[in-house]
């Protein structure tokens, strides 16, 4: 490592220099045990806390979504303790279940400053862990896509239902139909409006300039599979491409990740979108009202499915149409929702006309 120039990370929009720590292997990992050591969070931010300076020394106020606040207080409080002692600082928390501001006041700057770097580096870590509540999506729940969606599941059926592991389980709910754009962590009506306001600059900063105020024609056509054997398959998917040829479907998903990756409400993933619409996968097998893993949760998932023969499938159905569809609209979907159309309950959107 060039011990003059450390690498940069990012966390929540706000930039960190990497300092070179030898990590400690722990058997078990538990939540509620986590804390932070001297060493664990020793980096120093890039960019400047807004610190102020009061009459008893300095404060620093911190939102913090109130799920995460027992990452920071720790078992019988030690994380809390154990920074408040190193730092020389106190640290005031909300109740739990209670949104507010978590308070940092103490006699030095630099105290404050390390504080509130260890507890950025533990929210952002537990952050990582939670299950995604929102995602950005294209809904593709239009009722002729659903119709010819409905006709491939029938025809699957009557076709490949001897091959291993093919079953009506595995199919998407019709109404349910969609590109996920990516997955968000909004864990209270605070992160919720913030990201509904950035998806609107979003349209205002590039989306408009780019769909030219008026709704994009895509394609659904042709199945492809995720994983590396098609003997055995947990996900298929149609393929979606512009009518005219051009990127504007990839361009605008590819640029609302880059934002809200750099916002921090979003983890980024891939280097580009990779714009699918699930129609068959192993998920649903066990609970048809199961979501999609993102790829940061879905390792283990997956050693517990059951995966189907897809091979007759491909060649089948390799360049079936799904038909053609308007999308004028870019959805804040919440996990595990419906509205009065079956498709995902929506906590914002973005219109292109």
């Amino acid at each position: 490592m060039e011990v003059l120039r450390p690498p940069l990370i990012r966390i929540g929009g706000r930039v960190y220099r990497k300092k070179h720590i030898r990590e400690q292997p722990h058997q078990h990992e538990e939540e509620e045990d986590f804390y932070a050591g001297p060493e664990d969070c020793a980096d120093e931010p890039c960019d400047a806390f807004v610190v102020e300076e009061t009459e008893r020394g300095y404060q620093c106020a911190v939102d913090i979504p109130s799920p995460l606040y027992k990452y920071i207080i720790g078992k019988k409080g030690e994380t809390k303790k154990k920074i408040e002692t190193e730092t020389r600082t106190s640290i005031i928390i909300p109740k739990p279940g209670v949104e507010g501001e978590i308070v940092i006041t103490g006699q030095h700057r630099n105290g404050i400053i390390s504080a509130r770097t260890r507890i950025d580096v533990l929210v952002e870590s537990f952050r990582k862990k939670q299950p995604f509540t929102h995602f950005l999506s294209f809904a593709l729940n239009q009722l002729a896509i659903q119709e010819r969606f409905l006709q491939f599941k029938e025809e699957v059926l009557e076709k490949c239902s001897n091959d291993y592991g093919v079953s009506s389980s595995l199919f998407q709910n019709p109404a349910k139909l969609h590109l996920t754009i990516g997955t968000l962590v909004l864990l209270n009506e605070q992160e919720i409006q913030k990201a509904q306001e950035l998806l609107q600059r979003c349209k205002e900063d590039f989306v408009d300039s780019i769909a030219g105020g008026k709704p994009l024609t895509v394609e659904v056509a042709g199945v492809e599979y995720m994983n590396d054997d098609p003997a055995m398959m947990d996900v298929l998917y149609a393929k979606v491409h512009m009518k005219d040829g051009s990127n504007k479907l990839q361009l605008i998903a590819d640029r609302l990740t880059d934002r809200f990756v750099t916002s921090g409400l979003m983890m980024k993933e891939w280097d580009r979108v990779k714009l699918h619409a699930t129609v068959m996968n192993t998920i649903f097998r066990k609970d048809p009202s199961a979501e999609e893993q993102s790829n940061r949760s879905a390792g283990k998932f997956f050693k517990e499915r059951e995966s189907f023969d897809g091979r007759n499938i491909l060649k089948l159905f390799e360049n079936f149409c799904f038909g053609e569809v308007q999308l004028n609209s870019v959805y804040l979907s919440q996990r595990f929702s419906s509205d009065s159309s079956g498709y995902y309950a929506t906590s914002g959107q973005l219109n292109f006309s």
